[in-house]
């Protein structure tokens, strides 16, 4: 699998920003076929940073409303990655 079709986007949320100011974990939006061995070798490859260990998991679609009209949300993958310490990954550097 390609490494840029692994990760599809960071995920900015509460939680995501506690793990990364308390244990130096990253949240991380991927691609739902993607193991967590290819995972870490994405990050480590395309972010220049060590990975000590990657947790998935997946998000079951939820039933919506539009409407009348009932529909799904997307089902998603995420990964909770933990970088080394000593490494540091921001996605929004300067802001």
């Amino acid at each position: 699998m390609d490494l840029y079709a692994v990760i599809k986007r960071p995920l900015f949320t509460e939680k995501g920003t506690a793990l990364k100011e308390k244990d130096n974990k990253v949240l991380i939006e991927v691609d739902s076929k993607a193991n967590k061995i290819e995972i870490k070798k994405a990050v480590e490859e395309i972010f220049k940073v060590k990975v000590e260990k990657v947790n998935t998991y997946k998000r079951k679609p939820k039933r919506r409303m539009r409407g009348r009209i009932p529909g799904f949300t997307s089902a998603s993958k995420k990964a909770i990655v933990t970088l080394k310490k000593g490494e540091k990954l921001d996605f929004i550097e300067g802001a």
